[in-house]
């Protein structure tokens, strides 16, 4: 999981740092592959009417993002609090992937084959996501790509692909490009 730190009108101490480390190793024990990136911003808001502090979670998962924001006197108080919100709303995604265990994908079922476009590409982050003719999303990381490099595709392009259910939902086993 990659970690960006920001700090806004203040100075980060060290005790919020371990703090924020902290709650990273326990997100990245719970929700292993789940969380792709996330930025913590801490913002000193005594300047605005209600004063105190602004902590800000933006998590990048495959097909959201999930943001928290949380305000308070205390930086460490508002970090555990949004961290304990974060962890619940993460919670709700897996068991959401979870409901759709046993869904259908393009006509098949899970562990098939099937075709579609690629929609979006995050290159320097090694995975990317197919949408099928149904508008169903599958994650992809550059690993199951098979006779070409992540950076041979571009958005648009049509792949064939197997698929299975991940971690998080529906994830290819292998992607190859649509000669068809």
């Amino acid at each position: 999981m990659e970690l960006k730190i920001e700090a806004r009108n203040l100075d980060v101490r060290k005790s919020w740092l371990d703090k924020i480390e902290g709650e990273k190793a326990k997100l990245i024990r719970h929700y292993a592959n789940l969380v792709l990136h996330l930025r913590v911003t801490i913002e000193n808001t005594a300047n605005h009417k209600e004063g105190g502090f602004e902590v800000r979670l933006v998590a990048s998962v495959p097909n959201d993002t999930v943001v928290v924001k949380r305000r308070g006197e205390k930086v460490l108080a508002v970090l555990v609090e949004a961290f304990d919100v974060l962890g619940l709303q993460l919670k709700e995604i897996v068991r959401k992937k979870q409901d759709h265990k046993g869904a259908k994908v393009q006509g098949a079922v899970l562990g098939g084959n099937g075709s579609g476009v690629i929609q979006r590409l995050f290159p320097n982050d090694s995975y990317g996501f197919i949408v099928t003719p149904d508008a169903q999303e599958i994650f992809f990381h550059e690993t199951v790509l098979k006779d070409m490099t992540i950076t041979d595709l571009k958005e648009g392009d049509q792949v064939m692909f197997g698929v299975t259910e991940g971690d998080m939902g529906p994830q290819a086993t292998y992607v190859r490009a649509d000669k068809s």
